[in-house]
Order: C-alpha cells, then structure tokens, then sequence
C-alpha cells in the first residue's frame, strides 16, 4: 500500500476507472455478441444491430478501450458477415 498521499489517490482513481471500463467492455462484447447472432439467424434486425455494435466500436476506440486496429478488424468483420448473409 501507498504512504503518501497522492499514491493513494492514483489508486483510487485507477480502480474506479478499470471498474468503468470494465463495464463498458462487457457492454461492448454483449452488443457485437446479439450482432453477430441477429446475422446468423438471419434476423429482421440485423442491419440495426450490427449498425448499433459498430457504434458501440467505435466510441471504444474513441475512448481508448480498444485499439484503433482492433476495432476496425471488429468493424470489417462484422460488415463482412453482413453482407455474406444478404
């Protein structure tokens, strides 16, 4: 544990900030999860949900969750596999 005070803070903060993006990767993989499956089973939803999961990519990458690169492979992969099942 930190003695000084300032560590003691950047401990704190760090948590409180991996609990949040934590939440918000979860979210993330919960969303391209319901995307790829409304493509799959070849659902009336599907350009919504995979429009949505995109969305949700790409304000990770904004936020610096997930890595630029890697969201465009997410991105292309799911647009891939949409337009395979059309």
């Amino acid at each position: 544990m930190p003695n000084i005070k300032s560590a003691k803070k950047r401990v704190k903060v760090i948590a409180t900030k991996t609990a949040q993006n934590k939440a918000v990767k979860s979210a993330l993989k919960t969303v391209i999860k319901k995307a790829y499956y409304a493509v799959d089973t070849n659902a009336a939803n599907k350009t919504e949900a995979v429009s949505l999961a995109m969305k949700k990519i790409d304000q990770a990458a904004a936020k610096g969750i997930m890595h630029k690169n890697t969201a465009a492979r997410s991105k292309s992969s799911l647009a891939k596999r949409l337009n395979a099942s059309a």
